[in-house]
């Protein structure tokens, strides 16, 4: 009989697999995602890797000494003690991180525009304080622009209205509206001494939100040639609630990482960062071999860093608050030795 390997679910809980029943959820999810993305499955000898990674029965696994990548992070500045430059320098001093982000908590590029003045002073304080590089981060959100908080039409709406047209009309009001709030906030923040900027979770709200976030990018790379900006996308797939929207003739509906890959350098990103997204039911192995089979393809055609998104419930790191190391190191592993990432 063979020996059970305690390994993870997509949500965190523990599940027992023998070695041959890991070897088919990572071929199955190597299949799942070559299906879906049509993009070639991984090969024999990277399957044979990671079960390796996924048999063993250590609580941590790691890289080999020399093949460390840099980690970026987002979300860094939550204070447990003190203020959010407290949490920066803790993440720094404590965590040895590489990197860390400022970050207000609305996370989003539209509220922060209401207080900037106080996040340049806070981001001011961080880059006296601390050594690592300081970038600071929110997300596109464009629904944010949509009523009834936001001016434009609610295109949630009316779409299952079938008010197609008028569904369109509303997002494209909202990336103009968007991009200049972006370029705003980001330039101020820049300005204020940030190292770079993170357009975190780009595409959440379909084709028209990464294209607001490509079009602020372009603006940005145009005014400030120095500026660092990373690009961290939110789906393996960009939905098409618009579905005509193109970034220099690229078509955004439908785009899978090496797509968004392109025109995020193209836009003038320095650090593009895929997600796939887990699915709980399934095991770590499964997503973790579904996330590489969706990323892979970006790899060879990246001219910048990516970074692989590996946060929870991205990457194949289990949809848990507190997601276990036992996964979250595996899924970093994978990254590195299958992807040759640039960093996490």
């Amino acid at each position: 009989m063979e020996r059970r390997i305690v390994t993870r679910l997509g949500d965190g809980s523990a599940v027992a697999l023998t070695r041959s029943q890991l070897r088919e959820e990572l071929e199955e999810g190597t299949r799942a995602a070559a299906t879906r993305a049509r993009v070639p499955e991984l090969r024999a000898d990277e399957l044979e890797h990671l079960l390796d990674i996924f048999a063993s029965g250590a609580r941590f696994t790691a890289v080999d000494i020399g093949d460390e990548v840099v980690l970026s992070f987002d979300g860094t500045g939550t204070p447990q003690q003190g203020s959010r430059v407290d949490a920066l320098v803790q993440y720094e001093q404590c965590l040895a991180a590489d990197s860390c982000e400022l970050y207000h908590i609305d996370y989003s590029y539209k509220a922060v525009k209401t207080v900037v003045g106080g996040e340049q002073q806070a981001m001011k304080e961080a880059q006296e304080r601390v050594i690592i590089p300081v970038h600071y981060g929110a997300q596109p959100d464009l629904g944010r622009y949509s009523c009834p908080d936001g001016p434009c039409g609610n295109w949630s709406e009316l779409l299952p209205a079938m008010h197609i047209d008028e569904a369109r009309a509303a997002q494209e009001e909202a990336v103009e509206l968007a991009v200049e709030d972006m370029v705003h906030v980001a330039g101020a923040l820049f300005e204020a001494g940030a190292d770079g900027l993170n357009f975190d979770t780009a595409g959440a709200a379909g084709d028209a939100d990464l294209l607001a976030t490509l079009l602020a990018v372009e603006r940005l790379r145009a005014a400030y040639p120095a500026m660092g900006i990373m690009v961290g996308m939110a789906a393996e797939v960009v939905l098409g609630t618009h579905g005509e929207l193109e970034f220099h003739g690229t078509r955004l509906a439908g785009l899978k990482p090496e797509g968004q890959c392109r025109v995020a350098q193209e836009a003038g990103a320095t650090i593009f960062g895929p997600a796939v997204n887990v699915n709980t039911s399934r095991s770590v192995a499964w997503n973790v071999a579904r996330a590489l089979t969706f990323m892979k393809p970006c790899m060879d055609v990246a001219r910048i860093p990516v970074h692989a998104n590996v946060g929870m419930g991205v990457g194949g790191v289990p949809m848990n608050a507190f997601s276990p190391v036992d996964a979250v190191s595996r899924c970093s592993r994978a990254c590195v030795d299958i992807l040759k990432v640039d960093g996490l």
